[in-house]
């Protein structure tokens, strides 16, 4: 699977709107800002439908993995959005992390611990938080949940350190004295090198 796909889901109370680029994507975000009942609410619309009260919108059939028959389920999906909490076993497994890389589906995760053993992008990670719309009544809100980009690697302005230290007097040192010149750049051993607080 290739591309980009906009996802909508909301009901009366919630509405979520995301945007996956790459096989594998990754939410983050404080406890309170609506990554739960995200995964809850694609999930009542996988088993029940628009019965379920929720709209969802998407070119790819969304779906949440759970613990349950995981293994079996993800050789079944294809095509799919695939959204998996951070509380499941066999995210950090190398059986999935094999999966994975040999799958046509997306990979939502949702989880805020660093994933190093899985092939994903820093620009598609992302954070949720919550937006309030102002409305007449205060104890009648709607809530808007969106995703953002935690990083940007557009530069901003040029970078001109004062000092950069780097571990050895190779490759490390070659590269930012070309980048900096002699004067900012110092090659020590970690062994040699001191912090003081």
């Amino acid at each position: 699977m290739t591309g980009k796909y906009d996802i909508e889901i909301y009901n009366k109370r919630v509405h979520y709107h995301l945007t996956v680029k790459r096989n594998i994507t990754v939410i983050q975000g404080d406890s309170a800002t609506g990554k739960t009942e995200l995964l809850r609410m694609i999930s009542d619309y996988e088993n029940n439908g628009i019965s379920s009260g929720i709209t969802q919108i998407c070119e790819k059939r969304c779906v949440v993995m759970e613990n349950a028959s995981w293994k079996e389920r993800l050789a079944t999906l294809q095509q799919c959005i695939i959204f998996i909490d951070e509380g499941a076993p066999f995210l950090r497994s190398k059986e999935f992390t094999r999966m994975v890389k040999g799958s046509d589906n997306y990979f939502v995760l949702v989880t805020r611990d660093s994933l190093e053993h899985l092939p994903y992008s820093i620009e598609e990670i992302y954070g949720m938080r919550q937006e309030r719309d102002s409305q007449k009544y205060q104890n009648a809100k709607r809530i808007y949940n969106e995703t953002y980009q935690l990083y940007n690697l557009q530069a901003k302005e040029d970078i001109q350190p004062d000092l950069v230290i780097t571990e050895d007097s190779n490759s490390g040192y070659e590269f930012y004295h070309k980048l900096f010149g002699e004067r900012k750049i110092v090659s020590q051993l970690p062994e040699q090198i001191r912090i003081n607080c």
